[in-house]
């Protein structure tokens, strides 16, 4: 596809405007470098990543995409030997930090976001890297003084003798006998030594070293003896911290030449990745929606809106062409719209196809087109140094040599700036060869002739911009099927032009022309009326399509507080079916220990607990019929306020009101319709036996064993202590349904330990027990196996 087009129809602007929602340097070079496809499939894919991004922005979890930088010269550096400089492997763990974000993002949304998840797979964590540098360099890109036990030692050294001098030199300047030596009463540097500057006159009379003097000779900078050896030590010292950073950091660069290859996919996965999300920022920015690959070569644009004009000003349009059609006239008055149409179609296309979605109303359908040709003669547009009509016929021989079936063409005034008939007959002439080979075409005119060639013609049909006389402003509404009228008389009327030269223009008009005129107002009203009855018919269809949503949501929300509310009651009745359960096996257990017994006193006694505790067990678990059905109620023993059995929810309800056959029943939260014969009236079993103290389902106790956790930490405890604690919990856990828990006593000296396992032995739940896991404590705590 020719880069001209690019700017003809304004898409450099739109990447220049994509480019700004990228956040990295790496993501803005993507953007600016982005081109439309021709390959269905690979259309197909940068819009579902496009969607998969939009699909993140309507949720609260960002794509954690903050820190990325451009590291890849530097990381090309270190894979050829370079030693790289401490801001740079800054630069590089803020990147690796970054991808170590996203890899995790990916790795725990629940968002369905299939091409975004294969790109990421080529994005690699480097936590030992980061470690490393993290490790090594300072937030203040400085090495760190721990990045070596041999730079700490190197740098406190340092700071010890740089302590060691300034004590000196505080003496020195201190010192009676020196006081009128001195220029000034300070220490300064000359040449990494510490000196003082003196008289010159003094010179000789103070001990030391000349560095240097001043400009005007009266000074020099003396370097006392007294810190002489100092000063040599600790210029020893720098040449050797020197030599210890340049390690580091060559021991540093070696870590990232190594993963220099892994670490450049990295980048290459994170730069899509924020190109993708600056696409998806674009279009949220401009309330775009996914356009539909038309696979019947239609183009249906629904309220497109130009993106590059002002949104409070833009007027949306509407672009129709039917597979049928190979070509749309779009006649009407100078600035009506006819230009920003053609490029609003050919920008679109190319947004399409470039994984933008589009501002335009949802189900907008545009076909793939192999290239895109503009021939707009604006007055930019057009070279100085030749005629209009030179110009454009000079661009549109190069157009017609390389149009194809699969092409778009936009030809702005096709035929103008020449002789009327000659350019209208030269017009269809153009129009009849490309129609030949296939491409779609959108073309602008004045001539009236192409009007009727427009009519005549099967694949090409009329299109015009909408003109208010009154107002003598154009509305920028395209009507499809309608051609349009220049207007000039109207528009002269209404500017003062007097009646006589208008009726004088009139008389110089054909008859055949005035009629068409004619005609074509007729045929503009009725359109304008039409698209008015029209737009409403669709408003009042999308109401209808939004109540249909709106109602079908409700009727899955009822469907999922029915299917909440059956579910928690078999959880229910499970749970109190498991605490019979356990209660009967303990009374077994009860009564097993007793028959061993000899006593026959305690034996009946025994007998007589188990028997109430069975009973208690069969009470529970009948709470879960408490209530008995009296049959199928008829519409005349309905009522409201009465308690009713709803056998299709397996639920209670109450009656709220009767309409018809039917009754609205409150179940807990769920308000229902149902016919009254599905209900059936029910008697509280609890209310026929008040002498009977109420049995409550279940009791807070199990309710609290149910949520028991898989390990208890008993540390710190007494032996008896910790016998107490362990016999409710592992009773607990077994009722919770635990296969196994972990038992934390700690090392030590071993004594809670073996508390624990001689407890263990005899328990009657447990089956068996062992030291636990390396990674879940090892001897200090123990893995027990529940019967």
């Amino acid at each position: 596809m020719k880069g001209s087009v690019f700017k003809t129809v304004e898409f450099d602007k739109i990447r220049e405007a994509v480019t700004a929602y990228a956040g990295s340097a790496m993501g803005k070079e993507r953007c600016a470098a982005m081109v439309p496809l021709s390959e269905p499939s690979m259309i197909r894919e940068k819009l579902d990543e496009t969607d998969e991004v939009m699909q993140i922005l309507q949720t609260a979890e960002p794509l954690p995409l903050g820190g990325i930088r451009d590291i890849r010269s530097s990381v090309t550096r270190a894979g050829l030997g370079a030693v790289l400089m401490p801001d740079e492997f800054l630069a590089i763990r803020s990147t690796l930090y970054a991808a170590r974000r996203l890899k995790r993002f990916f790795g725990e949304t629940a968002l369905d976001l299939p091409r975004l998840r294969e790109l990421a797979l080529g994005i690699t964590m480097f936590q030992k890297i980061e470690d490393k540098i993290e490790g090594a360099i300072s937030e203040q890109g400085a090495v760190r003084d721990d990045a070596s036990v041999e730079l700490m030692r190197i740098r406190r050294d340092l700071k010890s003798f740089q302590g060691q001098i300034k004590d000196r030199l505080e003496g020195i300047l201190k010192h009676p006998d020196y006081q009128k030596f001195f220029q000034e009463n300070l220490v300064t540097m000359r040449g990494d030594r510490y000196v003082i500057p003196v008289k010159q006159a003094y010179r000789h009379a103070f001990p030391g070293i000349v560095h240097d003097q001043s400009a005007s000779g009266a000074t020099v900078f003396i370097e006392p003896m007294a810190i002489v050896k100092i000063n040599n030590d600790i210029k020893q010292l720098q040449l050797s911290e020197k030599q210890e950073v340049e390690r580091i950091l060559r021991v540093l660069s070696q870590l990232i030449g190594a993963e220099s290859e892994l670490i450049r996919e990295t980048c290459e996965a994170m730069a899509e990745l924020d190109f993708i999300v600056a696409r998806a920022l674009y279009g949220e920015a401009h309330q775009a929606v996914r356009p539909v690959i038309s696979k019947e070569r239609c183009i249906s644009l629904r309220k497109a809106r130009h993106p590059l004009i002002d949104r409070a000003k833009v007027v949306p349009i509407d672009i129709v062409m039917k597979p049928n059609t190979k070509a749309l006239l779009i006649t009407g008055p100078n600035t009506g719209g006819k230009t920003v149409t053609m490029k609003t179609l050919g920008l679109f296309a190319l947004m399409m196809q470039s994984g933008l979605f589009l501002p335009a109303s949802e189900g907008s359908e545009l076909p793939i087109f192999d290239s895109v040709y503009a021939d707009i003669g604006d007055e930019q547009s057009i070279e100085q140094s030749l005629s209009t009509f030179s110009a454009h016929m000079t661009h549109l021989v190069d157009i017609l040599r390389q149009a194809k079936p699969n092409d778009l063409l936009l030809l702005d005034e096709v035929g103008a700036g020449t002789d009327p008939e000659e350019g209208a007959a030269l017009a269809m002439a153009i129009l009849e060869h490309i129609l030949s080979c296939g491409a779609k075409t959108v073309a602008t005119t004045h001539y009236s002739q192409l009007k009727l060639f427009a009519y005549e013609h099967p694949e090409i049909e009329n299109a015009s911009v909408e003109f208010d006389t009154k107002t003598l402003r154009p509305t920028y509404r395209l009507l499809i099927g309608v051609p349009g009228s220049s207007n000039a008389f109207a528009i002269s009327k209404r500017l003062g032009l007097s009646d006589d030269i208008i009726s004088k223009a009139q008389e110089f008009l054909e008859e055949e022309h005035i009629r068409l005129e004619s005609v074509l107002s007729d045929l503009e009203a009725e359109k304008r009326a039409y698209t008015e009855r029209s737009e409403e018919a669709y408003r009042l269809q999308q109401e209808s399509i939004k109540m249909k949503r709106r109602a079908s949501d409700e009727r899955r929300e009822l469907k999922a507080e029915q299917k909440r509310i059956l579910q928690k009651a078999q959880e229910e009745a499970a749970a109190i079916i498991q605490e019979a359960r356990r209660q009967s096996e303990m009374v077994i257990r009860e009564l097993k220990e007793q028959f061993k017994q000899t006593n026959e006193a305690k034996r009946q006694a025994s007998i007589q607990s188990a028997r109430t505790s069975l009973q208690r067990a069969r009470d529970n678990v009948g709470s879960l019929d408490r209530y008995e059905e009296k049959g199928g109620m008829q519409k005349e023993e309905a009522k409201v306020g009465q308690t009713v059995y709803v056998a299709s929810l397996r639920q209670k309800g109450t009656i709220e009101s009767i309409k018809g056959d039917n009754a609205i029943v409150q179940c807990g939260f769920l308000k229902t319709t149902v016919p009254i014969t599905s209900c059936s009236l029910v008697e509280d079993v609890r209310e026929k036996k008040a002498e009977k103290p109420k049995k409550a389902a279940r009791s807070l106790g199990f309710q609290k064993a149910m949520n028991v956790r898989r390990e208890i930490d008993i540390r710190g405890m007494l032996v008896e202590e910790a016998e107490s604690v362990l016999g409710k919990y592992l009773d607990d856990a077994v009722l919770a349904g635990l296969a196994q828990v972990i038992i934390i006593h700690g090392k030590g000296t071993g004594a809670l330990r073996k508390g624990v396992q001689a407890y263990l032995k005899h328990h009657n739940s447990v089956f068996r027990f062992e030291p636990a896991p390396l990674n879940e404590g090892g001897d200090g705590a123990t893995l027990v196996t529940l019967q």
